[in-house]
C-alpha cells in the first residue's frame, strides 16, 4: 500500500510564502573551541617517589655494621685476597690523603669523589681519606666513616680499602687502594 503525498493547493503556497517574505535566515553564531582540560597532576604520588629519593640518597645500606671502633674492610669481588693483606700492613706507599674533618655528610661524599678523580687523573695506586672515629657524633655513632665506606664501595676505580695502621690515624682513617687505568 503507497501512500500519496497531500498535494498543497497553490493558495496555502502563496500564502506560507507571503508570511515568510520578512524572514532572513539567522547567521551561524563563531564556532567555539573548548580548550581540553589538562590531565591531572598526580601530586601525592610525585612528592612520594621525590621523598623516596631524598630518602635513598641519604640512608647508607652499610651504615648499620659500622659502630665508631669498628674495622673497615672492603676487597672487590675478584680480586686477590692478598692485595687487602698487603694494604693492611701498609706496603703501598700513600700518595696523598683527603681530611674530612669539619664537612658534612653530603659535602664529605663530593669531596671524596673529586678526591679519587683528582687520583686517577694523577695515577696514584694508594690514598689515604681521614674520617675520624666519630667520637662526638652523639647517640647515632659516626657519620663521615659510614658515608666514607658507601662512596667507595659504590666506585668501580676502587679494589680494596682498610682501616689505616694505628701509626697512620687507626680506626680514623681508611687506606683505598686504587686500579691503575
Amino acid at each position: 500500500m503507497s501512500r500519496k503525498k497531500p498535494e498543497v493547493e497553490e493558495d496555502e503556497l502563496a500564502l506560507f510564502r507571503e508570511a515568510m517574505r520578512d524572514v532572513r535566515p539567522l547567521q551561524a553564531p563563531e564556532r567555539v573551541e573548548h580548550r581540553r582540560r589538562p590531565k591531572p597532576v598526580p601530586r601525592f604520588r610525585l612528592a612520594d617517589e621525590s621523598n623516596a629519593l631524598l630518602e635513598s640518597l641519604r640512608e647508607d645500606p652499610f651504615r648499620s655494621e659500622l659502630e665508631t671502633g669498628e674495622e673497615l674492610l672492603y676487597l672487590r669481588a675478584g680480586e686477590n685476597p692478598r692485595l687487602l693483606r698487603r694494604l693492611r700492613r701498609g706496603e703501598f706507599p700513600i700518595a696523598a690523603e683527603l681530611d674530612l674533618h669539619g664537612l658534612t655528610e653530603q659535602r664529605a661524599g663530593i669531596a671524596i669523589r673529586e678526591f679519587l678523580a683528582e687520583a686517577q687523573r694523577e695515577r696514584w695506586q694508594c690514598v689515604r681519606i681521614i674520617h675520624g672515629k666519630g667520637l662526638r657524633s652523639g647517640p647515632d655513632g659516626p657519620v663521615l666513616k659510614p658515608k666514607t665506606a658507601s662512596v667507595l664501595r659504590r666506585r668501580d676505580d676502587v679494589l680494596a680499602f682498610a682501616n689505616a695502621r694505628p701509626v697512620d690515624g687507626g680506626t680514623g682513617a681508611v687506606l683505598v687502594l686504587l686500579r691503575r687505568r
